[in-house]
């Protein structure tokens, strides 16, 4: 997406401004390594394009800034549960207004901090006391951390995603190693599955990776560059691409939008609520991918 045509609303550096696209704010980062956007809606990266390269993350052109639905692309944060374990699917952290707590520059680039706490909504939908921050790193790489704080007087357990869309040439030309070949295969009935150590996509995919490596790496020959994925905090990386007839389905991608995009996702992933990741009071986590380019 263009972020320098969008208006700007509010000057807060020389590096950060707020931007507006239609109803959704935008953190916008000009720097010498990077430019980048972060919706306040879901603290949503939008876009990081390194200096001399191309955009290392995929934005569906369909997708609404509404400041309601969910974004489609970027990286979302699926939080406090990842999947349609319960309703909203992926949680409801990826449709909240986050604000700007903090942001900060060098010349090694810029660090932008989102926050979320419980309010009355998030409490009729989970019944529970938090904080959360979303850390984005910009300079010659992309780094996330979701921090996850337990506020609460009581225990509660969740799962997460950091549910990063690549931005691609031509998904049936990438070739991806890293991800380790014990799967779930979620479009077979959650079948656990072994693969190859190295993918080539000829159709759908929706697989939960469980012992990948830290990093993944994919090759792509059509941008001449290859794309690096490194998570941490994570028990699974899922790897997922609808194709045509999953693009087809949905209303806020083009057709043809698989085409060009390929998630590589840093997640906890857990069967129900209940089995996920369990913080007590005072006790944190952080989920982290971090995302580059040769």
């Amino acid at each position: 997406m263009d972020l320098k045509s969008l208006p700007t609303l509010t000057y807060l550096s020389d590096n950060v401004t707020i931007v507006e696209k239609d109803n959704v704010k935008i953190v916008r980062v000009i720097h010498d390594k990077a430019i980048a956007g972060i919706a306040l809606h879901g603290a949503h990266v939008l876009s990081f394009i390194p200096a001399g390269k191309e955009d290392l993350i995929w934005m569906s052109s369909n997708t609404p800034f509404d400041g309601k639905a969910a974004l489609r692309g970027g990286i979302p944060v699926c939080w406090p549960w990842f999947g349609k374990i319960a309703e909203p699917g992926h949680g409801f952290a990826r449709i909240c207004e986050w604000k700007l707590a903090e942001h900060r520059e060098n010349e090694h680039g810029v660090v932008i901090v989102l926050e979320l706490e419980e309010t009355a909504e998030t409490l009729a939908i989970w019944p529970y006391k938090f904080k959360t921050r979303l850390f984005v790193e910009i300079g010659d790489e992309l780094k996330v951390t979701l921090e996850v704080n337990n506020t609460d007087e009581k225990a509660w357990t969740f799962s997460s995603a950091l549910h990063t869309y690549l931005n691609v040439g031509d998904v049936t030309q990438i070739s991806t190693s890293g991800m380790g070949t014990e799967y779930i295969d979620k479009l077979q009935e959650s079948k656990i599955c072994q693969g190859d150590t190295s993918l080539v996509l000829t159709d759908t995919i929706d697989r939960i990776y469980t012992m990948p490596e830290q990093i993944i790496k994919v090759s792509d020959p059509v941008l001449k560059r290859a794309l690096y994925v490194e998570n941490s905090g994570h028990n699974s990386a899922v790897l997922w691409n609808p194709w045509s007839q999953g693009s087809k389905a949905m209303a806020d991608m083009p057709d043809d939008g698989y085409k060009t995009m390929f998630c590589v996702e840093s997640t906890i992933h857990s069967p129900c609520i209940s089995a996920g990741q369990t913080l007590q009071p005072g006790e944190q986590h952080l989920l982290t991918t971090t995302i580059s380019a040769d």
